[in-house]
């Protein structure tokens, strides 16, 4: 199941890989959504295509490391923003120290492309920071859209399998940075 998109071909790759670049551009799960806003806003992506995109973890996985913070954020208790049964269950997982157990990104159809991911996020439900931030965070107008989209997700999967797929093409049109080389590669997996 998912979403249909059409995905554009002949788009132009960078020849060499930027370790630095990505780890400074792309967001970290640990992070605030207005600063996740700004670096969609940096390469020209907006707050939807944040909300949207951020529906893709309704599949995967994630290690304890990823969202440990949030199981002792304040004072030897859990995160406020998270589901006390949730926080209970992942404490239970992530004891021992060990950082690379996983769970689920999607706690409720973890296998399935779907809007459950926002009704999680209605419930307390996300699992990273980052998730979570997208209804609990009180960030001024940022926070206002995000809360609103997720509603909006939560209530209309058509709509967000109509927009995860705009935002996909949308994301896979970003421009390399000005000045650099790159080609239009016969295969996708290796230069040519």
């Amino acid at each position: 199941g998912g979403p249909y998109y059409d995905v554009l071909l002949g788009r132009r790759d960078g020849l060499k890989a930027n370790q630095t670049g990505a780890d400074n551009g792309l967001p970290s799960p640990f992070e605030p959504i207005s600063s996740i806003v700004q670096k969609f806003a940096d390469v020209g992506l907006d707050t939807k295509d944040v909300v949207v995109l951020s529906g893709a973890h309704t599949i995967g996985r994630a290690r304890c490391v990823l969202f440990s913070d949030r199981l002792t954020s304040t004072k030897s208790s859990a995160d406020p923003t998270l589901d006390a049964t949730m926080a209970a269950d992942l404490q239970k997982l992530c004891t021992g120290g060990d950082g690379n157990q996983t769970t689920a990104l999607d706690v409720s159809s973890a296998d399935v492309f779907d809007k459950q991911y926002y009704h999680n996020l209605l419930s307390k439900k996300g699992l990273l920071t980052s998730d979570q931030g997208l209804f609990s965070a009180d960030e001024d107008v940022v926070a206002s859209t995000t809360k609103a989209l997720v509603q909006t997700y939560s209530d209309d999967g058509e709509q967000f399998f109509s927009d995860f797929g705009a935002s996909m093409v949308k994301m896979g049109s970003i421009p390399l940075p000005a000045g650099s080389a790159g080609e239009i590669r016969c295969n996708c997996r290796v230069p040519n």
